[in-house]
């Protein structure tokens, strides 16, 4: 027992205390800058990191992934908020996300991810980027108001939207905002090209942040007339537990809003959890293996959690997990370590983090935004042909048009239209040969034959002419639809009126029902 906890106090020294260290630094700017494009109070997306190391660690299966709020739900998420028109409802919605989760594990569906078309999922993200671009492009030029634009990305270029945000934002906005964005943006690509693959001690995103608190500093000290505004820097209240808001319960039963937006981000953050810890799992030297299901019941139960503290959803998180992993990370203490740290930072340190810039934060979710949707993916998307780029394409479209569930729904569809026309094509074969004058059909059905043939190989067999041979031959199948057979024997009535021979190979007759 003594040399089980010396083993595992030496494991932690070494190799998760550095890495929960890491991760710490790369999470802190990301919950608060999550936080700021999701239009939530900034102490929602720290008590999300605090409850994604601390508490899903606890419950967790895998040992390297990193929960905490994440940016791929930040346009649901500010969406829900305005929608809903009250934060504590919002939050309502974040326990019945917690709650779908739960039950999604319970009943053993964490294969879900499985059936979600990868040109969607990539056409999802792809959309949330530009999403996330389009919501920080204010804040990272120094607009000082979070209602800039909020009624959708398409309305936004009317006439009248967009001649009176320019109006609002050349009137609130700042020359050292504007230049502290373009100082970040030109440091995390720079950093992230030349820097980082030789020395990853001090993360991109925690350089930002100290160099725009420096920045701030200088200026505001500087007397200078483009000095940062209050509404301009992050705010959290000193009193932190006295600012945390709880959900209102009272509409849980007459808003049907609410569970909408509820079992929608339960969905999305499923499917982020699901995709990040497969992700992950490839990245584990140890190729252990974590299981989904026990995923989801964690996720869900803190994301109840997180819903009555008033914080954001979680999910596992690609860009914290890949950290983790990369600063030498061997097991799920690294992810408590940086739950531990966040924690530290709130309770000892708000007045630090009250002198980050808001323009840093978005800088860094810009380029978080750029790399969701960077050109090469569609220029990858392109060379896969058009049953992969268009679902892709028409996903992106459509949620920049109307909202995330109806681009995914639309997404699906297509890229199940394309599915039903392999089916089509794939699923029999008819040969012709002549032998002794009669013309003689031969019909293959392949692998695994369903209702979806059934309107062609009705027409198939409806054009075999008289006075021929047809053989129906099922002895390459794994699966005949009942449909089919039912097809087939209905046929079989009709060929002999027709004088056609038919033979069939492994094909069963079934008795046919008529219904008047």
């Amino acid at each position: 027992m003594k040399r089980s906890i010396k083993y595992y106090r030496i494991i932690w020294l070494r190799h998760d205390l550095p890495a929960g260290l890491t991760v710490f630094l790369v999470a802190l700017p990301l919950c608060l800058g999550i936080a700021l494009a999701s239009g939530a109070p900034l102490y929602a997306g720290l008590v999300s990191g605090i409850v994604g190391g601390l508490l899903v660690s606890l419950l967790s299966g895998s040992q390297l992934a990193v929960s905490g709020p994440a940016a791929g739900l930040t346009t649901l998420v500010a969406t829900t908020i305005l929608t809903l028109g009250d934060y504590r409802l919002f939050c309502v919605a974040v326990v019945i996300a917690g709650l779908f989760q739960l039950v999604l594990g319970v009943v053993k569906l964490g294969s879900i991810s499985n059936y979600f078309p990868s040109a969607v999922i990539k056409g999802m993200l792809a959309a949330i980027g530009v999403l996330l671009i389009a919501k920080q492009i204010p804040l990272a030029l120094g607009y000082d108001k979070p209602d800039f634009w909020t009624s959708g990305f398409s309305s936004l270029f009317s006439s009248g939207n967009l001649q009176s945000s320019l109006h609002n934002l050349e009137f609130h906005s700042t020359k050292s905002t504007i230049l502290i964005s373009l100082i970040s943006i030109a440091l995390l690509f720079f950093y992230e090209r030349w820097i980082s693959k030789k020395n990853n001690l001090l993360p991109a995103p925690l350089l930002v942040v100290l160099v725009g608190i420096i920045f701030g500093e200088l200026v505001n000290h500087s007397g200078a007339a483009s000095q940062f505004k209050p509404l301009q820097l992050v705010t959290i209240p000193s009193d932190f537990l006295s600012s945390i808001v709880s959900p209102d319960f009272s509409q849980l039963f007459t808003n049907g809003k609410i569970w909408e937006a509820g079992i929608l981000i339960g969905l999305l953050a499923s499917l982020e959890t699901l995709l990040c810890i497969e992700a992950v799992d490839k990245l584990d030297k140890r190729n252990r293996i974590t299981p989904v299901n026990r995923e989801l019941i964690a996720q869900g139960i803190w994301n109840m959690v997180c819903g009555v503290l008033g914080a954001l959803p979680i999910t596992a998180v690609v860009v914290r997990g890949a950290a983790n992993v990369d600063a030498g990370a061997r097991s799920k203490l690294a992810s408590f370590t940086h739950g531990l740290f966040l924690l530290l930072a709130v309770v000892i340190f708000p007045q630090i983090l009250n002198k980050i810039p808001n323009a840093s934060l978005a800088s860094i979710l810009l380029v978080t935004g750029y790399n969701l949707t960077k050109p090469k993916l569609y220029k990858h998307m392109w060379t896969l042909g058009s049953k992969q780029f268009l679902p892709f394409a028409i996903t992106v479209m459509v949620i920049l048009l109307t909202d995330l569930l109806i681009g995914v729904s639309i997404g699906l569809l297509v890229s199940l239209y394309f599915i039903i026309q392999n089916n089509f094509k794939a699923e029999y074969k008819i040969s012709k040969t002549v032998h002794l004058g009669i013309e003689t059909y031969h019909l293959q059905l392949n692998s695994n034959v369903t209702f979806l043939n059934k309107v062609k190989l009705r027409k198939a067999l409806d054009s075999i002419p008289e006075y021929s041979n047809l053989t129906i031959d099922g002895s390459k199948c794994n699966f005949i639809d009942f449909d089919i057979l039912e097809t087939i024997s209905e046929f079989k009535n009709k060929a002999h009126d027709r004088h056609i021979t038919l033979n069939l190979i492994q094909v069963q007759v079934v008795n046919i029902t008529a219904l008047h």
